[in-house]
């Protein structure tokens, strides 16, 4: 096997911000072209989950998102914080604040990297079951979030019709279902 990786020369940062890092490096390939400048855009790692209710509903949340300038359906999830211990720390945390719901078990299935061509972090991907309403939402002062409650047929269905938006749920709901032996 051929080694492609990169040797970093330099790096300068442009921005540092809580939400955002900006990097430029400079690097040369193992062919030994020169490659600068390279952007590369630091991020806290992420989490996500599909989260099931004791009664067997999925736990989905509807929010506004910036970006892409629409409120959409997505599974819950968020940043890690500097001082999580772990994903399912996380996981944990930003389940209960976002939908007030606390869950049993919580089963990691995976990480995947959001964009790897140009991002640092991973996003941490788990299934959650056996989830009880205990609180509640804690909101952030910049959050509006809307728990839906659905059955995972109709979960299925919108994968299916590409209704998920978000690609990093999309993804996470992918292996919940392979872990459930639910694709089909």
């Amino acid at each position: 096997m051929t080694a492609l990786d990169w040797k970093l020369l330099d790096s300068e940062y442009l921005f540092k911000d809580a939400w955002l890092t900006a990097r430029k490096d400079r690097c040369i390939t193992p062919g030994g072209k020169l490659v600068d400048p390279y952007y590369v855009l630091e991020y806290a790692n992420w989490v996500n989950a599909v989260a099931i209710t004791e009664d067997g509903m999925v736990v989905m949340i509807r929010q506004y998102r910036h970006g892409y300038g629409q409120t959409i359906l997505e599974v819950p999830g968020g940043t890690m914080d500097p001082d999580d211990p772990s994903p399912e720390f996380a996981m944990r945390r930003e389940l209960l604040e976002e939908t007030g719901y606390a869950f049993d078990i919580l089963i990691p299935l995976g990480s995947i990297a959001p964009n790897p061509a140009s991002s640092n972090n991973l996003t941490y991907m788990f299934l959650a079951t056996g989830g009880k309403k205990i609180q509640a939402q804690q909101l952030d002062d910049n959050e509006e979030i809307e728990v839906v409650l659905m059955p995972l047929a109709d979960l299925k269905q919108l994968l299916k019709e590409n209704k998920i938006l978000q690609s990093l749920h999309a993804n996470c709901i992918f292996y919940a279902l392979l872990h459930l032996k639910e694709l089909c």
